[in-house]
């Protein structure tokens, strides 16, 4: 069985104190957990995928203008967060996939790319819990990949909405909640 992380969203926009669309401290508190679960896929020869918003300045197009400040539209918006960056092994079992809708496979050629590699099982940590990470866990539901959420390298705006999406993980898509 071939197993992936997929980081997602952990950039500067989403979790610095002054990004555009921060979760502030709730994230800032998962990069520990994050850098060690990547320490463990590289040394396991699992792989690794960093999934990214990849938004436009005054794109009319961007169904989440309406809704939240622009955010990612520039390299310091989309940098990986903290030192999660220095601990990718980026030579071997990499991927990085840009997105522009809530799930990682929405759009993308992520669920190719993981069928090419054979991977069954994906392990998701990132930001928002309630919002796009649950988006790619429902739509890997469907896809029928094995899911897994790490309750302490996931993070969102509120608690409350991080509460609901780890109780919906688990009793609603029947993923691994650890």
């Amino acid at each position: 069985m071939k197993k992936a992380l997929i980081i997602i969203d952990y950039v500067y926009d989403f979790v610095a104190d002054d990004g555009k669309l921060t979760c502030g401290k709730a994230g800032q508190n998962i990069e520990k957990k994050i850098i060690e679960l990547i320490t463990q896929f590289n040394k396991n020869e699992d792989f690794i995928v960093v999934a990214t918003d990849n938004h436009e300045l005054n794109d009319i197009y961007n169904r989440e203008k309406n809704m939240f400040p622009e955010h990612c539209i520039d390299n310091k918006g989309r940098a990986l967060y903290g030192n999660v960056e220095k601990v990718i092994d980026k030579n071997t079992n990499y991927l990085e996939i840009n997105k522009n809708r809530y799930s990682a496979f929405c759009a993308t050629a992520l669920d190719l790319k993981l069928k090419e590699r054979n991977v069954d099982e994906i392990h998701l940590v990132g930001v928002c819990t309630d919002i796009c990470i649950l988006h790619t866990a429902i739509e890997a539901y469907n896809l029928g990949y094995k899911t897994v959420i790490y309750k302490d390298a996931v993070a969102s705006f509120n608690e409350k909405g991080h509460n609901y999406a780890l109780d919906h993980f688990k009793n609603v898509l029947l993923a691994t909640v650890l």
